[in-house]
């Protein structure tokens, strides 16, 4: 067994073993596991040896024979000739570079009690703090490289510096010829070693590895890069329209990226690829964006998704692009919704929108990667389009449109479609709306059309009706939806309230002498107004229902006021003047005129409407609607006053039960200006009250940042005009909630 204590060593007799074991080492050459030991042992011995160790002399005589080493190297693959010269190089690299690694495991002893103490730390050189050694060996203290590390500095001092212009040029000779699909001098394998090499070189190094690599060989290739791809680029233009050099351009982007791979480290792939895009791509950005108006104009996938490939590269390189498309995808739903026709023209409205939407989404997701600046540009696209006004006097349809839309899907008339189909549609309808500036106006139509279904239980499905709110509540919050919210809430009271008022007529022993129910809606929730009421002398036959409801409401309702709407009700009347009889369900109107000829036959005009009280509009509308179904005969074709009314006793139907319908007329413009009149009333109350919310919060604001403020709050009902706001700020002041400041006529405080 080897002694550890220290003793005196003749230097000369190991080293010239430890010299001819680092030969072999270095040239990979065979070696026994006896004298590998052995070798470990003298390095050891000579480290530890006494009186003075001799690790600084055993480094220097290690440092001379790498040198002599990679010198003699040096001078036999630089005397080959250049289609030689990078196999050569790479063979001796190969040998010698797993030989560095070996000789640093032999060297283990040396490296790590002598070379790695006396390395100065980050902090020592930062701080100029120093170690303290026992050991006298300067050399060595001031040398910071271990054996492996030593060896690979030579190689890059004695071998790669001396040859680096004949290596890069050889190099960038052989990627020229793998760019130009020519067969290359040396195998990939050399070229890929040669160039790893200068990296590797650096292995034991934790920083700058790359250095070498950077300025020997990577500089010189996006040099030698951008001038190929530049010539490239100018001589295929010249030979190709556009649409070919953008298919060019992507197969060479491609050929690159795998060229990169086969024969580069990854830190250089992204260098070489920024240098094809700059020079075949942003160097020609002009040409390729003066053919995007064209390609857009005709939807040509192909060339649109080559462009979209290219320019997504360049910074900035897609915005015409974008902006072509949002003028496109604008121009294209105007189209689509212009001189709509006929009956049906908010189905055609909305549905021609939303085939546009769905085909450029598709268009953008397939060929744009869903790329957000495309998705904003069909979004700004289709807010030009949804609130177009032809004139800015103009009023914008697309509300209304949407509500009547929406109208005919949940009304029990749509036909063709099952429940399931009918939300799918409920649900595309959101993302028209969701374009929509005018909320509150939509809100309003809306209302309107779900008033008229739930009143006259016209609803294809309550779940549907349920089903719309909800997302029109996920869109704009619960504020938005609270009436429609409550408009259902009262349908279900008024069945409770039913429930109760049979109890109630039970408890007190009232017979009615008729199936009554009734719906109690609240005049807040209900746009129902008052302007339709016309006088209305209630049948004899229903006065006691009429009657018997009000006492039993005041008796648990006190201080509720109860307005009837005639004019919204209808019932059932059996008829059995005729050979069979009939089951009808008509208006209240209609069942109060027929309901009088009980105890006559005949009557004048004018008799039959001072029994029933109607102003002329509404009882010539619903008496025709008596004579068009043949139930009554009139004594002349043009109603009069003096027109006497028959009952038909020869009427017949196929159907015995059936209903009788008022030609309900379209809605008039008058009611449309109507309704939008409400709205903008509506807007000066919310805008005052938002004004109010602002102030209160934040007590003194200057006149811009409070109208900014004001738009903010506003956006998710209705885009509010400027104008419109300043009037509600004057209004606000003369009601005493602002005041102008003191100090700054553009300024205003909250009054408390």
């Amino acid at each position: 067994m080897m002694s550890l204590k220290p003793r005196a060593v003749a230097f000369d007799e190991k080293w010239e073993k430890i010299e001819e074991t680092v030969t072999l080492v270095l040239t990979l050459g065979a070696i026994k596991q006896k004298y590998w030991n052995e070798r470990f042992s003298d390095i050891y011995a000579l480290c530890v040896a006494h009186p003075d160790p001799l690790a600084d002399k055993l480094y220097l005589e290690t440092k001379s024979l790498l040198e002599n080493h990679v010198r003699d190297l040096c001078v036999k693959v630089s005397a080959q000739q250049d289609e030689n010269l990078l196999s050569e190089y790479y063979k001796h690299w190969l040998k010698y570079s797993t030989g560095a690694k070996n000789l640093n495991c032999l060297y283990s002893y040396l490296n790590n009690q002598y070379v790695q103490k006396t390395k100065m730390t980050e902090a020592d050189i930062m701080y100029g703090g120093t170690h303290s050694h026992d050991s006298g060996d300067r050399n060595v203290r001031n040398c910071h490289e271990t054996t492996g590390e030593l060896g690979l500095d030579i190689w890059q001092r004695e071998l790669i510096i001396p040859l680096q212009n004949r290596l890069a040029a050889l190099l960038l000779a052989c990627i020229k010829q793998d760019r130009c699909n020519q067969n290359t001098d040396s195998p990939t394998t050399t070229i890929r070693g040669v160039i790893f090499s200068f990296i590797d070189v650096n292995m034991f190094k934790n920083k700058s590895s790359l250095e070498l690599f950077e300025n020997v060989f990577e500089k010189a290739l996006i040099l030698e890069t951008g001038e190929f791809y530049s010539s490239e680029a100018s001589a295929i233009l010249q030979e190709c329209d556009v649409s070919q050099y953008m298919e060019k351009v992507i197969n060479r982007l491609s050929e690159e990226k795998l060229r990169a791979t086969k024969f580069l480290p990854p830190s250089s792939h992204t260098s070489v690829e920024k240098e094809v895009q700059t020079k075949m791509i942003a160097d020609h950005l002009a040409t390729l964006h003066a053919e995007a108006p064209a390609m857009v104009a005709q939807e040509n996938t192909r060339d649109l998704g080559n462009m979209y490939k290219l320019l997504k590269t360049v910074h900035g390189g897609v915005s015409v692009m974008v902006k072509q498309l949002q003028e496109h995808i604008k121009q294209k739903g105007l189209q689509a919704t212009n001189n709509l026709k006929g009956d049906n023209v908010p189905a055609q409205f909305v549905e021609s929108l939303l085939k546009v939407h769905q085909k450029y989404m598709d268009m953008i997701k397939n060929l744009f990667s869903n790329d957000q600046q495309f998705v904003g540009a069909l979004d700004k696209a289709f807010e030009s389009v949804i609130n177009h006004r032809v004139t800015s006097r103009n009023i914008c349809k697309s509300p209304e449109l949407l509500a009547k839309y929406c109208d005919s899907l949940l009304k029990k008339s749509t036909k063709g479609l099952n429940e399931s189909e009918v939300d799918d549609k409920l649900a595309q309808s959101i993302t028209i709306f969701k374009y929509i500036d005018d909320k509150d106006v939509f809100q309003k139509f809306y209302s309107r059309h779900l008033a008229k279904r739930l009143i006259q239980q016209q609803s294809h499905s309550m779940d549907s009706e349920e089903a719309m709110i909800n997302k029109l509540k996920q869109a704009c919050g619960y504020e938005y939806t609270s009436k429609l919210h409550r408009m259902f809430t009262d349908m279900n009271i008024s069945a409770g309230h039913n429930q109760k008022f049979q109890e109630y007529t039970s408890q007190q022993k009232i017979e009615l002498g008729i199936n009554f129910s009734i719906n109690v809606l609240q005049a807040g929730a209900w746009p129902l107004g008052q302007s339709t009421l016309t006088p209305f002398s209630v049948p004899h036959e229903l006065e006691k229902s009429v009657q018997a409801f009000e006492a039993f409401y005041h008796k648990n309702f006190s201080g509720r006021k109860l307005t009837w709407l005639h004019h919204l009700c209808q019932g059932e009347l059996k008829v059995g003047f005729t050979k069979r009889t009939y089951l009808i369900t008509m208006s209240s109107f209609q069942m109060a005129m027929l309901l009088v000829f009980e105890k006559t036959d005949s009557l004048t005009c004018a008799e039959l409407q001072q029994h029933t009280t109607l102003n002329d509009e509404q009882f010539y509308k619903f008496l025709q609607s008596l004579i068009d179904c043949k139930i009554l005969t009139a004594s002349e074709e043009v109603l009069e006053k003096t027109t006497v009314l028959k009952l038909n006793f020869d009427y017949t139907n196929k159907r015995t039960k059936f209903k009788i319908t008022v030609a309900s007329p379209k809605e008039t413009q008058q009611e449309v200006e109507h309704t939008h009149t409400s709205v903008d009333e509506d807007r000066k109350l919310y805008l005052q009250a938002a004004i109010v919310r602002i102030m209160k919060a934040r007590k003194v604001l200057q006149h811009s940042l409070l109208i900014q403020e004001v738009i903010s709050q506003s956006r998710v009902r209705f885009i509010p005009q400027i104008p419109m706001i300043k009037k509600c700020i004057e209004v606000l002041i003369d009601k005493q909630y602002l005041e102008r400041s003191s100090s700054s006529s553009d300024q205003y405080s909250y009054v408390a």
